[in-house]
């Protein structure tokens, strides 16, 4: 909404691609799903992506009446990979620690190390979502 309320642009070509921009950053930093078909006979089927989400290729399994087994894939965004290695500051749903920005996952669910960060090289001693 801000791009759209900004008064800032010359023009809607300037807007357009200031929405382009921000809507591939978004998509950037999505995770997908694939679903990967193997025959009866252990062959290599057809594969389908990609999904937004479990539910979705799931229910695009069901549909499917050709036999043989599926099983889903989850296809990491290069975003999420690169904001996993090197954190990053700004998106919901990484750590807002100073010294960290990884994901959540990357943080202990467990033991003393609860909440700290696993990432070897991260000295942020706890998930803090803000």
């Amino acid at each position: 909404m801000a791009l759209l309320e900004d008064s800032s642009f010359e023009s809607a070509d300037q807007m357009a691609k200031a929405l382009i921009k921000e809507v591939a950053e978004i998509l950037q930093m999505r995770d997908w799903f694939a679903l990967v078909h193997t025959w009866k006979d252990g062959h290599r089927g057809l594969n389908w992506a990609p999904f937004g989400n479990e539910a979705e290729a799931k229910s695009f399994a069901d549909k499917m009446a050709i036999g043989g087994t599926g099983r889903l894939v989850k296809l990491y965004s290069p975003g999420v990979m690169l904001a996993n290695a090197a954190g990053k500051k700004g998106w919901k749903g990484y750590c807002q620690h100073d010294e960290c920005g990884h994901a959540p996952f990357t943080h202990s669910a467990a033991t003393s190390a609860r909440g700290a960060c696993q990432v070897p090289t991260c000295p942020c001693p706890k998930f803090q979502a803000k």
